[in-house]
């Protein structure tokens, strides 16, 4: 049976680790479905290692509409989460409304993502909850304020910085969200925040304390060039895949392939 949003809280009072990784494309959904992933994201990251963007603020909402719909043709199981791409949800809650109903309609998915957890955004989070939305929130480090953070780093160190995202978790549980993700922050604080909350936590570089843990697949395959400090190898598929390639251009041109 399909997984939906309402096996996650379950988990939470189960203490059962939630295992969530990324997908882009047919093929790399229908992989991390098959490994046995709770929830595949389509997340914004694919605008680096997927379309070569610096960052995720190019990605728009047609690019990513685009990849989930291929993604939804591959996942079977997992629950699968579209990320609103930037200014496609900060608007109005209008507007996030016209984007996750999209999300939903012409892919497929089940739920929908957004990033912060300011008052704006907890008030979008429960206008999108209230029409029947399941959301995921997303705290700390939010890569779509890159410019506004001064690159991907780390939250929460200070006292104040932390107490703005406890105070930001609970602003989105509040407003409906079904779980949150929270990224890099400081392990102490991603345990405070998993404690105060009734709804699972997805920690991304945050430390062992949370309900659940997510990566970025290509950096769980070893196929970018670049990954974030926290981020875990466990196979280099792109050494391969360069040698496998090399083998075959040179296996043509000295004519022993065919």
């Amino acid at each position: 049976m399909a997984i939906t949003i309402h096996k996650f809280a379950q988990w939470k009072q189960e203490g059962r680790p939630i295992a969530v990784l990324t997908a882009w494309d047919f093929l790399s959904a229908q992989m991390v479905d098959a490994a046995g992933a709770d929830l595949v994201l389509v997340g914004d990251s694919l605008a680096m290692p997927v379309l070569g963007y610096e960052t995720t603020l190019p990605l728009t909402l047609e690019e990513i509409l685009h990849h989930a719909k291929a993604v939804r043709r591959g996942v079977k199981q997992a629950l699968m989460v579209v990320d609103l791409p930037f200014l496609s949800y900060q608007v109005s809650p209008q507007a996030a409304m016209l984007a996750a109903g999209r999300a939903l309609k012409e892919t497929g998915a089940q739920a929908v993502k957004l990033e912060g957890g300011y008052e704006a955004i907890a008030t979008t989070i429960a206008f999108l909850v209230q029409a029947g939305i399941p959301v995921m929130g997303h705290v700390g480090l939010t890569p779509q304020s890159y410019h506004q953070f001064g690159g991907f780093r780390q939250q929460g160190k200070s006292d104040d910085e932390a107490e703005r995202i406890l105070a930001e978790a609970i602003a989105l549980e509040k407003a409906g969200a079904f779980s949150i993700v929270l990224e890099h922050i400081p392990a102490k604080l991603a345990q405070q925040i998993s404690q105060t909350l009734t709804i699972p936590t997805i920690g991304i570089g945050a430390g062992p304390f949370c309900d659940g843990q997510v990566l970025v697949t290509s950096d769980v395959w070893g196929l970018s060039d670049w990954q974030p400090p926290f981020a875990k190898t466990y196979v280099n598929l792109r050494q391969q895949a360069i040698e496998a390639a090399q083998q075959f251009c040179e296996d043509v041109r000295t004519q022993t392939f065919p």
